[in-house]
């Protein structure tokens, strides 16, 4: 319960009576300060007022005092800073390395703030805090919205700027193993991210005006020749390996065709982007200069290939990109048509979708299916509604 008196704290939830330091002095809470994620005091900058007296420093939270000396913070000239021990049972006295006595304040967690968070993290009802989604205002709804969006564009377009590192600042190749991960559809997602990984385009650059040796490539590689079937396909590759050495290739285990339609197989979802890549309509220049839905689908648009495929290929691949690559070249026009592309596209089909939809949360574009699947990935299946606005909204209510 620890965490939930770092909550206390953090949001202000404080007895109404006036509050004392176990030494009877006079205490006031001007600045409850910024919560740290790393290692030291919890709170840093914090300001209080005692006996008259204001102290600008940091305050740690333990469930008893005598956790300070348990972690050793007695002994460590990191928590000499400390203005303020914040306990919920003041077994002790605690002392900071140089043995200055450390003022301490006794918080009671609410019964009605404890009871609510055992009552979240208990239920097997999802999502947990359905019960107040109808009641909440629509602008926090909307302000959370907005903040769970920008956190997962943030957090996708960071694993395309780690690409684009691994690849010395080549964006045609981290577009390709961003396009490529993606063509997996998330049950081949890994091993297609490996193919892209190994795919020498400088090679398939040299053969870009013949599909059937792209095609070979891209086959041979993923180890995938004999659910191919083609023998001409098997002696073109032995032919293309053989000049540009290709050795790193995957074999037909690595990949997934159990529970997935024939449309979906891996090999079929090579051919397309074969396709693609060898009519040149999805590079770096044609992403960069394509603003709508409509333009980016011609980009994609190959057969077998549907409507709702190219738009999941926006969601999760032009979107990243898009996003990365204004961040990398500080050029806010790229992120806010990332964010664009999102709001006029329709929100993604699937079961979480439904559960949010169910409980009166509307769901409309895919920026909010897409900032739906952060709240769920990034909160609720961690059980971390202390740091959800939602969670805090049914956490206050005292019922």
């Amino acid at each position: 319960m620890e965490r939930l008196l770092h909550y206390a704290w953090k949001c202000h939830i404080l007895p109404l009576r006036e509050l004392r330091t176990t030494d009877g002095r006079a205490l006031e809470v001007i600045d409850s300060g910024q919560n740290n994620q790393d290692a030291g005091p919890d709170f840093f900058n914090a300001k209080v007022r005692i006996d008259g007296t204001v102290w600008a420093g940091n305050v740690e939270i333990h469930l008893r005092s005598s956790d300070w000396f348990r972690h050793g913070h007695h002994e460590d000239e990191a928590y000499d800073n400390v203005v303020l021990h914040v306990t919920e049972n003041a077994d002790v006295d605690v002392v900071n390395s140089k043995g200055k006595t450390i003022p301490q304040v006794v918080i009671p967690i609410p019964d009605s703030l404890r009871h609510n968070y055992e009552e979240l993290l208990t239920t097997m009802d999802y999502p947990r805090c359905h019960k107040m989604i109808p009641e909440m205002p629509m602008m926090m709804v909307h302000s959370w919205m907005d903040a769970l969006l920008c956190e997962r564009l943030q957090e996708r377009s960071g694993r395309v700027l780690d690409r684009l590192r691994e690849t010395g600042g080549d964006w045609e190749r981290t577009l390709m193993m961003t396009l490529a991960r993606n063509f997996g559809f998330s049950l081949n997602g890994d091993a297609f991210e490996r193919w892209g990984r190994i795919l020498p385009l400088s090679a398939c650059g040299k053969h870009r005006d013949d599909l059937f040796q792209i095609e070979s490539i891209f086959i041979g590689l993923a180890g995938l020749l004999d659910k191919v079937g083609d023998e001409a396909m098997k002696s073109e590759f032995a032919y293309l390996a053989h000049k540009f050495t290709l050795t790193d290739t995957l074999q037909e285990k690595d990949w997934k065709y159990m529970r997935t339609r024939p449309q979906n197989f891996p090999h079929v979802r090579l051919l397309q982007l074969a396709q693609i890549y060898q009519r040149q309509s999805a590079g770096m220049s044609q992403i960069l200069d394509s603003d709508t839905r409509d333009k980016l689908h011609k980009c994609f648009s190959v057969n077998g290939l549907s409507s709702s495929s190219m738009d999941l290929l926006i969601i999760n691949t032009v979107v990243p990109v898009l996003y990365a690559y204004g961040v990398y070249h500080r050029d806010e026009k790229f992120q806010q048509r990332a964010i664009e592309l999102l709001e006029g596209l329709k929100a993604e089909s699937n079961y979480i979708m439904r559960q949010w939809s169910a409980c009166g949360l509307s769901v409309k574009s895919a920026a909010d299916s897409q900032a739906l699947i952060q709240l769920k990935r990034e909160y609720c299946d961690r059980k971390d509604c202390l740091r959800c606005r939602f969670g805090y909204e049914y956490l206050k209510v005292n019922k």
